[in-house]
């Protein structure tokens, strides 16, 4: 179903009909918010025109997610009509063309989000990032991955890829950014392999940390244009840990198997609280699952196995995952099926 434009002004119609043209969609446009009404609940987009915006008020359709209004000059009376109808945005021409752009072709994108699965280390050098790579290199042959980096004292996810000289979009180039960023626009802009995951990671040199709001709104970004996104989950910054592992569907707590190990799992684990959803991702050890299980409170979700080769694998650029028969190819295979 295509979006919808509510408005009799045809200098608003011509410039979102010029925008959805660039964003590849073409919005069905209504001169009666009446009309209008059968198409609301359904339609992925609704855009308001400035001037219907109290008559669609007045017309109370039901309230949901995905309204904007747009129009030239906005008044407070428009202000006061987008407030009663649940608008998210008062958008105002042309100064918001990009936005809309990216807000119509977003429309475009199949409905719901993508799976977000976060991995975490509960102890230092277990292999989280590389098995967070693992995942989004085995999601890729099922759809469009990306993979997250929020740990700026990590390696750069893009060199665990073989992405490190691909060029695209790195968290320094978001990292002063502001507003509504666009799926599609995320997923055609970041690092991406032939055939496989994309990366959002930060470029060599000097780390700009992104605010807060600039990582909820790329990983929302994530989430609406890929079927998968793979969060590499720092183990610092508590406020903003704690928001994104809200937002995963499973959180792996990657784990050696090790008493050591065990014990920094556990530190961790009491400063994120309980976690629906989570398991633990076990590398070998001399600790027995039970003995894991009982000392995290946490079930064991997979084992993380050694695998010859890696380190050259990674230095040659073929990521942790080689060809799919090595160990942690299947490793990541069991969780991507039992998270389907």
């Amino acid at each position: 179903m295509p979006p919808i434009l509510l408005t009799r002004d045809r200098a608003i119609a011509d410039e979102v009909a010029r925008l959805s043209a660039a964003a590849g969609v073409r919005p069905d446009v209504y001169d009666d918010p009446l009309a209008a009404l059968s198409a609301w609940p359904s339609a992925p987009l609704v855009l308001v025109g400035a001037d219907l915006v109290v008559e669609v008020a007045a017309a109370r359709p039901g309230r949901r997610d995905g309204v904007h209004v747009v129009g030239w000059t906005p008044g407070d009376g428009v202000f006061r009509a987008a407030l009663a109808i649940g608008a998210g945005t008062v958008g105002e021409l042309p100064a918001c063309e990009a936005w809309l752009v990216d807000l119509l072709a977003d429309s475009e994108e199949a409905p719901g989000r993508g799976r977000t699965l976060g991995v975490i280390a509960g102890a230092g050098g277990a292999g989280a990032s590389t098995f967070a790579c693992a995942l989004g290199q085995a999601g890729a042959s099922h759809g469009a991955a990306l993979v997250v980096d929020t740990d700026s004292l990590g390696p750069g996810l893009d060199r665990v890829l073989g992405l490190e000289s691909v060029a695209g979009v790195r968290w320094g180039d978001l990292a002063s950014g502001s507003g509504r960023l666009g799926a599609r626009s995320l997923r055609e802009a970041v690092p991406r392999a032939a055939a496989g995951p994309g990366v959002l990671t930060w470029a060599p040199g000097a780390v700009v940390e992104p605010e807060a709001g600039v990582v909820r709104e790329a990983v929302a970004a994530a989430q609406r244009g890929h079927d998968l996104v793979v969060l590499d989950l720092a183990r610092h910054g508590r406020s903003l840990l704690d928001e994104l592992v809200a937002r995963c569907d499973r959180l792996l707590v990657v784990v050696p198997a090790t008493l050591a190990g065990v014990a920094s799992t556990i530190r961790l684990l009491e400063r994120l609280g309980t976690v629906s959803g989570a398991g633990l991702a076990v590398r070998p050890g001399g600790v027995s699952w039970d003995d894991l299980e009982r000392a995290t409170g946490l079930p064991v979700a997979v084992e993380v196995p050694q695998q010859r080769g890696l380190p050259e694998s990674v230095d040659l650029g073929l990521g942790p995952l080689r060809h799919h028969r090595v160990p942690l190819a299947r490793a990541a295979r069991q969780v991507l099926g039992e998270a389907a």
